[in-house]
């Protein structure tokens, strides 16, 4: 695939973002792309590797290698090296019903996988594969596509996040009637108020997709919230399939001292805010802002990062984020080979920036929190954290030790928890009846995804945990084929 020689006459190239202190004065995507001979250059370097590893979709070691919802990314790659656009296009929606979402979200398992990662920087796949679908935007390409004949039958989706989206779309396609019910005022779940619009925009990027999905026939209802203002068993009632697409939004809490204290704050309640104001296009309006405050952030993974970025455009005075784990090594150690995930140190969009506007990356690696310290009103004030050593037990089990002398008091007027997630909220899931496993997500089977409950399927976060927005589209597209498998007796859905 792609050009013979290209890995060797061609190196790895991606586009230059905006720079750093200028991008955190506005809300805009930082992106920017290569222009297209540069871009069939990158798409050259894809080698003829005869077992291409990057569209594997496996989990090693707890984490994804390759492509979760396994895109032909060999064969899109040789179509834009060759200059075929539209032909590329045909191929990644083969597989991936939402590419530009992917194509800025997506940490990009398979470029962990490349086989021309082995012995030079992988192919830019991911990059590659969110120009497409732009140039596909651009030309016209992309237009509704509502199914020739319908079926009759009516399928109620829940939650509108990418696997809400993907099974809706794939069952619209089927030629099912889908409604889709969303408790947020607008559709897109995690895709529209979780990701900051920095990451991925929500008027020009998402708004757009889903109104390509309502010109095709699916139906979105907001403000619609089962176990409240909608009625779970009437749904059984009403439609001949339910699928459960709520996704893991349970946060996990931090119980030390001072938890009660005012602006110690779950990220997402922050984030969502905050992208809240930037759609109603006052940014500054929001109740939950870092505006001269100093702001720490608990926790290491994209979460923590989106929150690092959304204070520094909200001009906060100074930010720390901390992270229990040590620092991960430059590169791949012995106990993680290719082609898992490599577990390295990166620098993301927000430390990127975080470093340019205060001159340091704010990450404190081996620090957790004792307690927070607050003032006579009850607002959080001060952050006391001290350093942790690791090591293995007798078991072979990695345990933390506090590291005795190492207190340290730091300033704090708010606190954003980014953790990570449980699992899905509990009470819809009693509505429907549905069983939970032991760590409360719906027990829905692997594979075809019914829960206990006939009718009634389940795919997402809130079935396997929580994960990355390419599992969520792989569920979404799974749960779909076995909801037509279940109402048709067959299916021709991939």
């Amino acid at each position: 695939m792609g050009k013979p020689t290209g890995f060797i006459e061609f190196l790895r190239e991606v586009p230059v973002d905006r720079a750093p202190r200028e991008r955190i004065r506005d809300w805009d995507e930082f992106h920017l792309e290569l222009e297209e001979r540069r871009l069939r250059q990158q798409g050259a370097r894809c080698m003829d590797c005869g077992t291409p590893f990057c569209h594997t979709g496996l989990l090693l070691n707890g984490a994804a290698s390759g492509c979760p919802i396994n895109n032909l990314i060999p064969e899109w790659n040789d179509l834009v090296y060759r200059g075929l656009w539209h032909e590329a296009l045909t191929r990644l929606h083969r597989t991936n019903n939402f590419p530009e979402f992917t194509g800025r979200v997506c940490p990009a398992p398979c470029e962990g996988s490349c086989v021309l990662g082995l012995h030079a920087p992988a192919v830019t796949i991911k990059n590659i594969e969110c120009s497409i679908v732009e140039r596909g935007w651009e030309e016209g390409w992309i237009l509704p596509e509502p199914p020739v004949a319908r079926t009759g039958k009516k399928v109620v989706v829940i939650g509108s996040g990418p696997a809400g989206l993907a099974a809706a779309a794939q069952l619209n396609r089927a030629g099912h009637l889908v409604t889709v019910l969303e408790r947020a005022e607008r559709p897109g779940g995690l895709l529209m108020y979780g990701i900051p619009n920095m990451k991925l925009d929500k008027h020009e990027v998402v708004a757009r997709r889903l109104r390509l999905l309502e010109a095709e026939g699916v139906k979105f209802i907001c403000n619609a919230n089962v176990g409240e203002n909608v009625e779970a068993q009437l749904l059984l009632t009403d439609f001949d399939a339910t699928v459960i697409c709520t996704g893991a939004t349970r946060p996990r809490d931090l119980p030390v001292e001072g938890r009660g204290l005012s602006d110690v704050l779950f990220a997402m309640d922050y984030l969502t805010a905050a992208t809240r104001a930037v759609l109603a296009g006052t940014p500054d309006e929001t109740p939950l802002h870092a505006r001269g405050r100093d702001v720490v952030v608990i926790g290491g993974g994209d979460t923590g990062t989106d929150c690092v970025a959304t204070a520094l455009r909200q001009g906060c005075r100074s930010l720390l984020q901390f992270e229990i784990l040590p620092r991960p090594p430059a590169e791949r150690g012995a106990d993680n080979p290719w082609p898992e995930w490599p577990r390295i140190q990166r620098s993301d969009y927000g430390h990127e920036e975080a470093a340019a506007r205060f001159g340091s990356d704010p990450r404190v690696y081996q620090t957790t929190v004792q307690r927070f310290n607050g003032d006579a009103d009850g607002n959080v004030r001060e952050v006391v954290t001290v350093e942790v050593d690791w090591a293995r037990d007798a078991e072979g089990r990695w345990q933390s030790r506090e590291r005795a002398g190492s207190e340290r008091v730091r300033p704090a007027q708010i606190v954003l928890l980014a953790l990570g997630f449980l699992g899905p909220e509990a009470g819809l899931l009693r509505d429907f009846g549905v069983t939970t496993d032991a760590r409360g997500n719906v027990q829905a089977g692997h594979g075809s995804y019914a829960t206990n409950v006939k009718g009634v399927f389940a795919a997402g976060d809130c079935r396997r945990g929580q994960s990355l927005v390419v599992w969520a589209i792989h569920e979404g597209r799974g749960v779909a084929r076995e909801v037509d498998r279940y109402l048709m007796g067959s299916t021709d859905l991939p």
